[in-house]
């Protein structure tokens, strides 16, 4: 195959490229180019993210090998979610035929083609994509990093000064020093605990899983690529009074020391919404990962007690996850697939909106089921050799959560769907027994009181027969009320 590359490369050099071209061998300008800049170059572009730029020949051709193969091995552009599972917006995936157009194109000798058939190279908006928001939060201060160093989980809290309700329609995050922002996930805390977490205002303060506490909202993510979106019809971000926006960066050191103060504008809708919109937490604590152990399966579920559409979903791992799955299991023996991601990356982690909501009726089983991989064999494992994994919130721990954006008949509906969720959640802990090494002392004393009381047959955990008592149990005493 050598020999054969090196062959092409001489006749394109001694002027015979044409006749190539002629003979059906991809070129740039025609076949390559249109490929780079519909999928590749919104990232690989200067100052953005990627290490190197994709814009024009000269910045394909040198890297023709290596662009092969990660398309090829699919690391390339980074879509996770597995086709027929799901049908999601934006996605990010080459298809076969465009993969093998790139890897003949470099086993010819990349030969450029007629600039005539080259497209014009895109252009990419200087200031925000969506036009102009209505109001504009920025971290309070510039974030320092170093050159060197594992990659960083930051959560920046910011103030919204909110002093009533208000609804947002879309949402723009701009990465103030895109060559280090790696993604970031907006969260919203009405608690104030966030703000207790950040000991110096504008520091903020190490999340990796998550932001570390009770969350009362959303306003989605950003990850390079990722376009702002329109909410549908009927359908907004409610930010309560008094939130604050709790801005979570994953930082990809570069090897120079940086700066980074990243940027989010909002976009309000002109009246308040009329569906609900809230989330269902999918998640397992429960995670306890033998030192070797290949193939190690955690499972959660829960019952949705009203019915409700699918928009999005965002599932979360770290680094020793490798095969995730959620189904909805429909009343009437219909399971509809939400998500399966066949080769889950840590690093490229993201939320996924369905093209159209996926109806779920009152009484649907969402499932989960996540395979963790803890052997040396996987390249991910940040431990050599490995070592015993369980649940917790630093990159060495482990984590199993699914969380689904759904939206609701009402607005009011979403107080009630919250105490049946959160009741559902927490039966689905005990499905499991309590690991009080995990959620410490005075988390797992609760949840054993609860065990104590509905588990009939002491076998130490909550069975199927005995979940329904114990959610209804929660559903009126109003646990898990947000």
């Amino acid at each position: 195959m050598r020999s054969l590359t090196a062959a092409f490369a001489v006749l394109a050099c001694a002027g015979v490229v044409s006749a190539a071209d002629a003979n059906g061998v991809p070129t740039f300008n025609r076949d390559i180019a249109p490929i780079l800049y519909q999928n590749c170059s919104n990232c690989h572009r200067p100052g953005e993210v990627a290490p190197f730029a994709l814009l024009t020949y000269q910045d394909a051709a040198k890297r023709a090998r290596q662009i092969a193969a990660i398309t090829q091995a699919r690391v390339m552009p980074p879509w996770k979610a597995t086709p027929g599972y799901g049908d999601f917006l934006d996605v990010r995936r080459l298809t076969d035929q465009q993969i093998a157009t790139i890897r003949d194109w470099a086993e010819h000798g990349t030969p450029e083609g007629d600039p005539a058939a080259k497209p014009a190279p895109p252009k990419f908006p200087e200031g925000w994509i969506a036009g102009e928001p209505d109001k504009v939060f920025k971290m309070t201060a510039a974030y320092s990093l170093p050159a060197e160093g594992p990659d960083q989980f930051r959560c920046f809290v910011i103030p919204l000064n909110a002093d009533h309700d208000e609804y947002v329609k879309r949402v723009e995050f701009r990465a103030g020093n895109a060559r280090i922002v790696h993604h970031a996930i907006l969260f919203l805390d009405t608690s104030g605990e966030a703000r207790k977490r950040e000991t110096a205002p504008g520091e903020g303060y190490s999340c990796v899983g998550g932001p570390g506490l009770d969350i009362t909202g959303s306003l989605g993510g950003w990850a390079p690529g990722a376009q702002p979106a329109t909410a549908r019809e009927g359908v907004a971000h409610t930010i309560k009074k008094g939130s604050d926006l709790v801005m979570q960066i994953h930082y990809h050191l570069d090897g120079k020391p940086e700066r980074d103060q990243s940027t989010v504008g909002l976009t309000f809708a002109d009246a308040p919404p009329t569906k609900g919109l809230t989330l269902f937490v999918l998640g397992n604590e429960k995670i306890d990962i033998p030192a070797g152990d290949s193939h190690y399966v955690v499972k959660a579920s829960g019952v949705l007690p009203m019915d409700t559409e699918a928009v999005g979903i965002f599932p979360h791992a770290h680094y020793l996850c490798k095969d995730m799955k959620v189904d909805a299991h429909l009343p009437d023996g219909m399971v509809t697939p939400l998500i399966w991601i066949k080769d889950w990356d840590f690093s490229w982690q993201g939320s996924y909106r369905y093209a159209s909501p996926v109806k779920l009726p009152k009484g649907t089983r969402l499932e989960m089921q996540y395979t963790y991989d803890n052997s040396a064999a996987n390249p991910h494992n940040p431990s050599n050799p490995p070592r015993e994994v369980k649940f917790g919130e630093e990159t060495t721990n482990e984590m199993g959560f699914a969380f689904v954006s759904l939206t609701l008949p009402t607005p009011e509906d979403v107080t009630l769907f919250r105490r049946g969720t959160r009741a559902e959640f927490i039966a689905s802990m005990l499905e499991n027994g309590v690991d009080a090494e995990a959620l410490g002392p005075e988390r797992a004393g609760q949840l054993k009181l609860l065990l104590a009381a509905f588990d009939k047959n002491r076998n130490g955990k909550i069975d199927a027969d005995e979940r329904d008592a114990l959610v209804q149990f929660l559903i009126k005493r109003g646990d898990g009320k947000q």
